[in-house]
């Protein structure tokens, strides 16, 4: 079951200003620990993916809900096409959407996903990258970033 109430929306904010970057807003927690180049690779991303606010925009793309949905995460629409081991911060191959009090999926993040190999892949310029090692079980390093939020 999905939640739909503000306590998941909560603990989605708590989470996202954990991990590397927070939103991109002006009030970004560790937006200021960020290199330049870095803040200017989110920025892309960010535009990249902005049009994936609409779900058909992201189902006409390739994505497609994989019926997962991990608290504090979201629902994972993944785009398979999209694993191939390289990482391109333009075509993240995960999109995270939590649900809203009106039944509307919200983007919330993205993951970038890399197949497992002994050390984690090169990815955002800088050293705020935090790769999780397979965490649901596939085999694969997960780099989760908090873009709209």
């Amino acid at each position: 079951m999905i939640p739909n109430n503000k306590t998941m929306r909560t603990s989605l904010l708590v989470v996202g200003a954990l991990l590397i970057t927070g939103s991109l807003s002006k009030a970004s927690p560790r937006e200021d620990v960020l290199s330049a180049d870095t803040r200017q690779e989110l920025r892309k991303a960010r535009s990249a993916t902005a049009k994936y606010h609409n779900v058909a925009a992201a189902e006409a793309d390739g994505y497609i809900s994989i019926g997962l949905y991990i608290p504090n995460e979201g629902l994972h629409y993944v785009n398979f096409g999209l694993i191939d081991g390289t990482f391109d911060y333009e075509h993240p191959e995960v999109l995270l959407y939590a649900p809203t009090d009106d039944g509307e999926l919200r983007l919330v993040g993205v993951e970038y996903l890399v197949p497992l190999t002994p050390t984690p892949p090169e990815g955002f310029s800088g050293e705020s990258d935090q790769w999780r090692s397979d965490a649901e079980g596939f085999g694969l390093w997960e780099l989760t970033v908090w873009l709209w939020l």
